[in-house]
């Protein structure tokens, strides 16, 4: 494992980290499942994350050849995906994001009166895999150089997985522990993160649309 590897690997799994938000989305994950079984919730979560996984990584391995054929330059999806990273960066710390999500979650539980399926929404989609997070691994993808960059993306995408999966079948107690105060003061800290990473994004957009520098 040399230095490239690593680098690659760390900047895509602080990215993905941040825009998955797992802290962010255990509370909902917990409120949408609190009036099931230990055996409901455990189901919830496992089935959530394949969900999410499957969507993920199949835009991952498939989106540069999707950008192919619209014909859309990498720098263009670099320079757009800096935009809608920063957007979704301004939501989380000013917890818009947060709220949309206590929102989605509580219209679910108005229109189901009884513990059903949530895996796939509004967990998997889109508060796991969201329109950020899937065109953050299209563009990670497309721009990483040969198979060792590209393993350290996906080994990213696979830790931050399995990271959410624990958040998730540690959900209910973690959401006591923590507390609406920390949870939002965890993630303003995160959307602050991403603001810098996705200004990075439209700039190095810009520089290789332009070929300035």
């Amino acid at each position: 494992m040399n230095g490239d590897f690593l680098s690659v690997f760390t900047a895509s799994f602080v990215t993905f980290f941040v825009l998955i938000d797992a802290v962010g989305v255990a509370p909902i994950f917990a409120s949408l499942t609190a009036r099931g079984t230990p055996v409901y919730r455990r189901s919830m979560a496992w089935r959530s994350i394949v969900v999410a996984s499957v969507i993920i990584f199949g835009f991952a391995f498939f989106g540069a050849w999707l950008l192919a054929q619209l014909k859309i330059t990498i720098d263009a999806f670099r320079a757009a995906g800096g935009v809608l990273l920063f957007l979704i960066a301004l939501d989380m710390v000013f917890e818009k994001r947060t709220e949309r999500r206590e929102s989605r979650a509580d219209e679910y539980l108005e229109e189901h009166e009884k513990p059903d399926d949530v895996s796939v929404f509004p967990i998997g989609i889109p508060m796991l895999a969201g329109p950020g997070t899937i065109a953050t691994a299209m563009l990670f993808m497309s721009q990483a150089v040969g198979w060792e960059q590209k393993s350290a993306v996906l080994s990213a995408i696979a830790l931050n997985m399995v990271l959410c999966l624990f958040v998730f079948l540690a959900a209910t107690p973690l959401v006591r522990a923590m507390g609406d105060s920390i949870a939002g003061a965890i993630t303003r800290i995160f959307g602050v993160i991403l603001a810098a990473l996705s200004t990075q994004l439209i700039i190095d957009g810009i520089k290789g649309a332009f070929a300035i520098g």
